[in-house]
């Protein structure tokens, strides 16, 4: 009797033991296997856009962006003020993310006319680990419509002519925390460029970059230099020097630049003001981004029908 009882004891101690280190292994296998998983190196630049210049970084499928972007300046002309500035360009736009590296947008602008259209694709993501990629690559590619009245010798304001492209490959990494960087070699081909001189084909580099101040706030800038610019006038290279501040799920950008265009190939090819406290070279810009979540909203319904069935 105490032989079968002390046998008993031992069986519920060695398998005690042997369920224990069971665990401790499997806890080990997961530990292992996280270790193997891409470990990617998330908000680069925390939004769609360093200033007035698309980044690296897509949403997650399902969220849909309204985006309201506006460009305040005054002319060194007399004349009366409206709320307080000469000029406004207003950009309207809608932007949704087809999946977690695709996205599409779609807006229009007042002051030039120029309606315009995007797709955007993730290619590559930068990883922490050093079997990845050290740098984010992100393709860009533009298309707009001139909708305004065509004047000059040499106007022709067919379709075709109306139409302008711009494609970017957008490369940037995430040096740590706070800094990020990013370069955007650029071609672009506009419709119409005033003057039998000026090419229709223009390349052109972007740097951007980004320094967080804050858990919500950073410090941003941008320049685009054009390598073959128009001939028959003046152009200047945008910049632009701003900060963003993130709220929930709005952001806010705050910036000045010289360039007045929210459209890639024409605040990049056509900007015809230097950067300087002269009027109407300084322009103020504020961008206002409110993101929703459509997955969300729909897990949340899908919830809520559940719990009253």
């Amino acid at each position: 009797m105490k032989i079968r009882f002390f046998l008993t004891i031992l069986s519920i101690v060695v398998f005690a033991n042997t369920a224990e280190a069971q665990k401790g292994l499997l806890d080990i296998l997961e530990e292992e296997q996280k270790d193997t998983l891409p470990q990617y190196t998330s908000a680069t630049f925390k939004t769609t856009r360093i200033t007035y210049g698309h980044s690296v970084e897509t949403r997650k499928k399902g969220i849909l962006e309204v985006f309201v972007a506006n460009r305040f300046w005054n002319t060194p002309e007399l004349r009366s003020q409206k709320f307080g500035v000469d000029k406004i360009n207003v950009r309207i736009a809608l932007e949704y993310a087809l999946g977690d590296r695709l996205s599409t947008g779609f807006g229009g602008s007042t002051w030039d006319g120029l309606f315009d259209g995007y797709l955007k694709y993730r290619l590559i993501r930068q990883r922490n680990d050093s079997e990845g990629a050290p740098f984010n690559v992100t393709l860009f590619q533009n298309a707009s419509y001139n909708s305004e009245a065509m004047t000059g010798p040499y106007a022709n304001g067919t379709f075709s002519n109306r139409l302008s492209y711009t494609s970017q490959v957008l490369i940037a990494r995430k040096f740590n925390s706070k800094f990020s960087l990013q370069l955007a070699p650029t071609f672009i081909h506009r419709g119409f460029e005033g003057s039998p001189e000026d090419p229709n084909n223009h390349f052109a580099l972007g740097f951007g970059a980004r320094y967080k101040l804050s858990n919500h706030v950073s410090l941003v800038s941008e320049y685009y230099t054009v390598l073959n610019p128009v001939e028959s006038t003046d152009t200047y290279g945008p910049f632009g020097l701003g900060v963003n501040w993130e709220i929930g799920d709005v952001m806010l950008q705050f910036m000045l630049t010289n360039s007045p265009s929210m459209v890639e190939d024409s605040f990049i090819a056509g900007t015809r003001n230097n950067f300087n406290f002269k009027n109407p070279n300084l322009n103020f810009g504020f961008n206002f981004t409110y993101v929703i979540h459509f997955n969300r909203k729909l897990k949340g319904l899908k919830q809520t029908k559940g719990l009253n069935q």
